[in-house]
């Protein structure tokens, strides 16, 4: 992997507009030094090197429209972008836009890849959208999905729509429905499944999130859809948002998702995988919300992937 350096211009001084007042400094300064580590741009700031309308600010300093920011001369260093975001990932994107207009766009997120670049991974979903939209001032997530998960996923194009979406979705204006293949037959038509949940760090170092009474409270609608030989297709409908919810809740009724390498059964994942299936079956299928600006009634769905509807049509291997 190639890192090429760059040196900033002497001094920038950028005006707030629109689509930056209201987020704070230091992420600010994150999205506009891309490659500087987070403790080099908080020691820029204590130094005084950044500067808002001439003072010194805090790091948490919230950016108002209108705000002078002094950004000081800083070496940063980038991945080249064929090394940064694979060609298979920015052809997902070129083709997966379901929905677009001036405040946001919903895309048909590929499974295999995180929503944003992290510990251990170079890069995702969000800043492959920013290499091939270079012209775009603002790209941000509105929320998030797994990395194993596909589909709908909502994609802020200004802070005002970011601000908006945000808050349909903490009070729970947005529904969420997705598909799910779940181990083993399940009985029920419905059930609603209400453990609260609580995430753990485990001995390795992963995010594992567990039923406990000290959770936040969380809730799911399993719908069944068909039932297979040894699988059940449902439909699941998280009332809350919490990290892995659906996985965690089917898996706590005896009947993971299959696929699911962290909540799952490995005897039947491998039985998938011999089969020649190798991913999780969860899938982002519609989101329904009025839009946030013209108030029209929104229902965005994804298609199945080929892999997923391949699998299904094959009922004689579920």
């Amino acid at each position: 992997m190639s890192i090429e350096e760059k040196q900033t211009p002497q001094v920038i001084y950028v005006e707030i507009n629109e689509d930056n007042c209201d987020q704070r400094l230091d992420n600010f300064l994150i999205s506009r030094l891309k490659g500087v580590p987070k403790s080099r741009i908080y020691r820029l700031v204590r130094k005084g090197e950044v500067r808002v309308n001439k003072g010194r600010v805090d790091i948490k300093y919230r950016l108002e429209a209108g705000d002078i920011v002094r950004v000081p001369p800083v070496r940063v260093a980038e991945r080249s972008e064929e090394s940064f975001v694979p060609q298979g990932l920015q052809a997902a994107l070129q083709q997966g836009i379901l929905f677009e207009d001036d405040g946001f766009m919903i895309i048909n997120k590929p499974a295999g890849f995180a929503v944003h670049g992290g510990t251990g991974v170079s890069s995702g979903i969000i800043e492959g959208l920013r290499l091939i939209r270079p012209e775009a001032r603002f790209l941000e997530l509105v929320h998030r999905l797994d990395k194993d998960t596909s589909g709908c996923l909502l994609i802020a194009k200004k802070r005002s729509a970011l601000r908006k979406l945000q808050d349909f979705f903490r009070n729970n204006e947005i529904k969420k429905t997705y598909k799910a293949l779940l181990a083993g037959q399940w009985e029920r038509k419905k059930l609603i499944i209400t453990a609260p949940l609580l995430k753990n760090i485990s001995k390795g170092g992963e995010r594992v999130v567990v039923i406990s009474k000290a959770g936040k409270a969380a809730e799911t609608l399993f719908t069944r859809v068909k039932l297979f030989r040894n699988a059940t297709l449902v439909e699941a409908s998280p009332k809350t948002g919490r990290t892995h919810q659906i996985r965690v809740h089917a898996a706590s009724f005896g009947h993971a998702i299959v696929g699911d390498d962290r909540y799952g059964d490995d005897e039947i994942n491998k039985v998938f995988k011999n089969k020649g299936y190798k991913r999780m079956f969860l899938h982002a299928e519609t989101l329904k919300f009025n839009h946030p600006i013209t108030d029209e009634k929104m229902v965005i769905s994804a298609p199945l992937p080929l892999q997923l509807i391949n699998l299904l049509n094959n009922e004689e291997s579920i």
